[in-house]
């Protein structure tokens, strides 16, 4: 069997392709996944994503969801345009490369779908096929495959178009090595050398996508407005978001990831209805195009919390949280840390996991709301990368003997067990893959059960699921150490001790120095909350009072958790269509937010002392 670097060399040389453009554009379409023959959200099979424009059905796990408020109606008006028949999800339908690729290299269509190799060897020829189009020369030079580059990206505009292009011409610049979900290391070596000739990009002669004036992204980004509707529905109802003042009104503290168990096209039809729910921007998984379609000044119904909501912005990544690994794209990253970068520096959202946080970590707002709670982006998002490309890398701070750690596996080698990826097949392990998150066990053995979140499964245990993590903890989300047993360490989690394999060998976590909160001397036991609301006293008499009502967890006097940020008490009222009607009300009740689970949770600062760990 050929392996990957050497198709990919072979490929190369064959159809006199530069190596570094035809792995470069792989790595951005793929990562260099196979994916073992699966559809992509754009039909797209194999490392180069040779599309048949058959898009995949959807999954019954709809995670695109809103919060506790109902703001809907189930009526649920033809509100938002039809996309035009020659469009597939966000592309031309008559661009089917996997047919073209066939064509050119004679390779069955089964064989280009499932055989890496002859996938590489039909991108080689489709970037070949493109470069000899437009006119331009089989060159050496990776810097004159600029429009055949952009043409790959299969993009309707030239903005879009360019977008891409340009992301793969960072990557040659770069550089890159990862481990692939075959088990094989792939390896681009850095160019910096090579300015790409952006001219051939005309040539393409591609409709320009004008940028309206209401988006909020780097000017680096291609960014589409595509607004959400605000409007009033029947009974009193009104939707599909909030008008706000942020970050006057009230501080924007949260980026929250979310994936969409939704095809992009059914996405942007779901934001644009008024009785569904809403989000501030949609990232598309094939080249990680941007559309942006709440104000950040106001509040989307995107997080299952309404606090969380109120100082948040939320983001939806085209993606299955079964199938997160293998199409969750680079482009799509990329644009995504761009975007997050941006929106950090403007509202000073710290970049760490305490405020960018997945829907996975959002708490549940009381403790019915907990069972029900959101599992995207889930396991296979990788947190580290993400990351890496913000320019804030999670890095140790400490020594062996730290009193907190930092869960950091790496994330190609690192492949728990997972069931539930085939829905027919619910039992059936996941195929292999990489994975941000590790499992969590009651005692320091594999065979040991893993532990219990009460509010998760009230009734039951926790499983192996990949859309359950009652059990598990996440790349980026820091801890306190509670023992050490040879090659496990346990850490405080849930109101108990959890356990994880970490091997000084091969760790999944390293020292992290933070804060941390412990019962105050005296108290047995400290609430835990779903939310930061502010004392009863400050409610004006127009607004209601929010009961502060604990969890159903139990924080006992002998533990600690990790500090990730402290605040004091807010609530919004909206809920009217009349934003005059809508109130902030601000109180002097101080919170601090811990990882007390795999979620975030806070408690009252009076109940807690807070150290340096």
């Amino acid at each position: 069997m050929t392996t990957m670097p050497k198709a990919f060399a072979q490929a190369a040389k064959r159809h006199g392709v530069p190596e570094s453009i035809l792995l470069a554009v792989s790595y951005m379409e793929s990562r260099w996944d196979c994916n073992g023959g699966r559809p992509s959200t754009a039909a797209g099979f194999g490392p180069m994503h040779l599309t048949d424009g058959v898009a995949p059905s959807k999954s019954r796990h709809h995670h695109i969801d809103g919060d506790e408020d109902p703001r809907g109606d189930d009526s649920r008006p033809p509100l938002h345009p039809t996309e035009p028949a020659e469009l597939q999800n966000g592309f031309p339908a008559s661009l089917h490369t996997l047919e073209r690729a066939a064509e050119l290299t004679g390779e069955s269509l089964e064989r280009l779908r499932k055989d890496p190799a002859a996938n590489i060897d039909g991108g080689a020829a489709l970037l070949a096929d493109y470069q000899q189009a437009l006119g331009a020369p089989p060159s050496a030079d990776p810097a004159d495959w600029y429009g055949a580059v952009a043409r790959y990206s299969g993009a309707s505009a030239e903005e879009i178009a360019a977008d891409f292009a340009d992301m793969v011409y960072e990557v040659i610049h770069e550089g890159a090595t990862r481990m692939t979900d075959t088990g094989v290391e792939v390896t681009l070596s850095p160019s910096p050398e090579v300015h790409p000739s952006r001219s051939w990009l005309t040539r393409l002669d591609l409709p320009h996508l004008a940028r309206a004036d209401a988006v909020e992204c780097p000017d680096s980004i291609c960014c589409e407005w595509i607004p959400a509707l605000y409007r009033r529905l029947p009974e009193g109802k009104y939707g599909n978001h909030d008008i706000a003042d942020r970050p006057t009104s009230q501080t924007i503290q949260y980026i929250v990831i979310h994936d969409t168990e939704e095809l992009y096209d059914k996405t942007l039809k779901l934001v644009q209805d008024p009785s569904e729910m809403s989000w501030h921007y949609t990232l598309r998984s094939r080249d990680g195009h941007l559309a942006q379609h709440v104000l950040t000044k106001d509040v989307a119904w995107h997080a299952g919390n309404w606090y969380v909501n109120t100082k948040a912005i939320g983001l939806e990544h085209e993606g299955f949280l079964a199938a997160g690994g293998t199409w969750y794209t680079e482009a799509m990253y990329r644009t995504s840390a761009r975007l997050v970068r941006y929106l950090a520096d403007r509202f000073g959202v710290p970049l760490d996991r305490a405020h960018i946080i997945g829907h996975d970590n959002v708490p549940g707002l009381v403790p019915a709301k907990v069972e029900k709670m959101h599992e995207d982006p889930g396991p296979y998002w990788d947190w580290a990368h993400f990351f890496d490309l913000m320019g804030a890398p999670l890095r140790p701070d400490g020594d062996s003997g730290t009193a907190t750690v930092m869960i950091l596996p790496d994330y190609g080698r690192n492949r728990p067990h997972y069931i539930g990826c085939d829905e027919d097949h619910p039992e059936a392990t996941c195929p292999p893959h990489g994975s941000a998150s590790v499992w969590l066990h009651t005692e320091p053995r594999e065979e040991s059960p893993l532990v219990k979140d009460i509010g998760k499964h009230p009734a039951g245990e926790s499983t192996f699921s990949v859309y359950d993590h009652a059990a598990r903890a996440v790349t980026g989300q820091r801890y306190v150490v509670a023992e050490r047993q040879g090659d496990w360490t346990a850490i405080w989690y849930l109101g108990q001790k959890a356990w994880f394999h970490n091997p000084g060998s091969d760790p999944v976590a390293v020292p992290s120095r933070t804060l941390i909160a412990t019962p105050r001397p005296g108290l047995t036991s400290v609430p835990v909350y779903g939310r930061a609301y502010p004392e009863p006293a400050a409610y004006p008499a127009d607004v209601e009072v929010q009961p502060l009502v604990p969890l159903q967890y139990t924080f006992p006097a002998g533990q600690s958790y990790t500090v990730g940020l402290t605040t004091t008490g807010e609530f919004y009222k909206a809920t009217t269509f009349d934003t005059t009607l809508h109130r902030v009300v601000r109180g002097t009740q101080k919170y601090h937010q811990i990882q007390f689970g795999h979620r975030v949770m806070f408690v009252k600062s009076e109940d807690v002392v807070v150290t340096e760990a």
